[in-house]
């Protein structure tokens, strides 16, 4: 079973609203442009999985005091629940998917993925 469709059917989200929460557990309080950024979700995803998670009340969403135009998001304490208790079924899951690969083909994996996401990054970041 993919990840995506576990957090779908056990806790109800969908893989965007479990990037916006994956994004608030790690980095804390964010500014909603900064999750497009971090999760390279684009703009619109971003907006709709918060929509839903603040009307889930799994995050709350204040205003920047520093840019009035920008909401900070953070994790209510039930959203910070629902991330613990993802959290080890996704690293779990990541395991098996890697238990096949030395430590050198990890690194280079992981290396891998980095470029991959930093062009995702940059990509999201042109719009």
């Amino acid at each position: 079973m993919a990840v995506a469709q576990l957090y779908a059917d056990r806790f109800g989200i969908s893989r965007a609203e479990w990037r916006v929460l994956a994004a608030l557990g790690a980095n804390g309080a964010m500014a909603a442009k900064d999750i497009s950024a971090y999760s390279t979700l684009d703009k619109m995803q971003v907006s709709r999985a918060v929509a839903r998670l603040e009307e889930a009340d799994l995050i709350t969403r204040a205003a920047d005091d520093a840019d009035r135009r920008a909401k900070i998001l953070t994790l209510t304490p039930a959203g910070r629940t629902l991330f613990r208790k993802i959290v080890p079924l996704a690293q779990a899951r990541e395991h098996d998917l890697l238990q096949d690969l030395d430590a050198e083909e990890r690194e280079v994996l992981e290396r891998a993925m980095d470029k991959v996401l930093a062009r995702a990054q940059s990509l999201v970041e042109r719009g």
